[in-house]
């Protein structure tokens, strides 16, 4: 039985993965803007975006059982039944429009999102269904253009101050579902290939170890400590993407 090689730029992309498994063990989110964002620089983000969803899937394994009992399932419902709607959307926009022009548009409005919340000015939206959908809605279709639909509903559920603990877990058990079912749909369109297992095979080693290593730091914060900390990623990672298209 032969290994597979190692994929082009393993080194660079492991530093990555790391990097990711760190702020997806803190955050909750954000292993795929992180992976997306860096790895950009020397792989096309149609490659990297599905192994970044490949990716989700082995880390939600790895955090699901510590997290379970904190899920707000009220969120996390409408939300998981609006994201199945979205993601084919997004996955398709993807598949036939220009890659960088999603993320550009996606980062913009991240950006702003994140400085509002860092400076308080949270919009006063009512948290019923319809926003627990609309925000799986939108969500959902950066999730499968972008990668970006971690933080496009973190950044929702900061709105409504979710408490850390549920948000993070809340977070964690959707993307393990709509990163499987980004996947299958990715397949469908051509964009998920065998390659996109191998490379998502040979990073997981360095992602887990960066979600220890972040997880242990979720758990040594304070709510309020979480809350900037988080929203500072938020930030920075959607400057960080901006700037890796440009």
């Amino acid at each position: 039985m032969t290994v597979a090689a190692l994929p082009e730029h393993f080194l660079v992309l492991a530093a990555c993965a790391f990097v990711a498994g760190l702020v997806r063990g803190f955050s909750s989110f954000g292993l795929s803007a992180v992976l997306v964002a860096s790895a950009a620089f020397v792989i096309s983000p149609k490659l990297i975006i599905p192994t970044a969803q490949t990716m989700e899937v082995i880390a939600s394994i790895a955090l699901i059982p510590s997290v379970w009992r904190d899920v707000n399932w009220k969120w996390l419902t409408p939300m998981a039944a609006a994201y199945a709607l979205s993601i084919p959307v997004g996955v398709a926009a993807l598949a036939y429009l220009p890659e960088q022009v999603l993320r550009v548009g996606g980062c913009v409005i991240l950006f702003i999102a994140s400085l509002c919340l860092l400076l308080n000015a949270r919009p006063k939206l009512p948290d019923g269904l319809p926003l627990r959908f609309s925000t799986g809605l939108v969500a959902g279709f950066f999730a499968g253009a972008t990668s970006l639909g971690g933080m496009v509903a973190s950044a929702m559920l900061f709105a409504v101050a979710l408490p850390a603990k549920n948000l993070r877990a809340t977070l964690i058990v959707l993307f393990f579902g709509s990163a499987l079912y980004s996947l299958s749909w990715g397949a469908w369109h051509g964009v998920v290939t065998g390659g996109t297992f191998i490379r998502a095979a040979w990073l997981a080693v360095p992602l887990l170890a960066g979600i220890a290593v972040g997880s242990h730091g979720f758990k040594h914060v304070s709510e309020a400590g979480f809350r900037k900390a988080v929203l500072a990623v938020l930030a920075v990672l959607s400057m960080a993407g901006i700037i890796s298209v440009l």
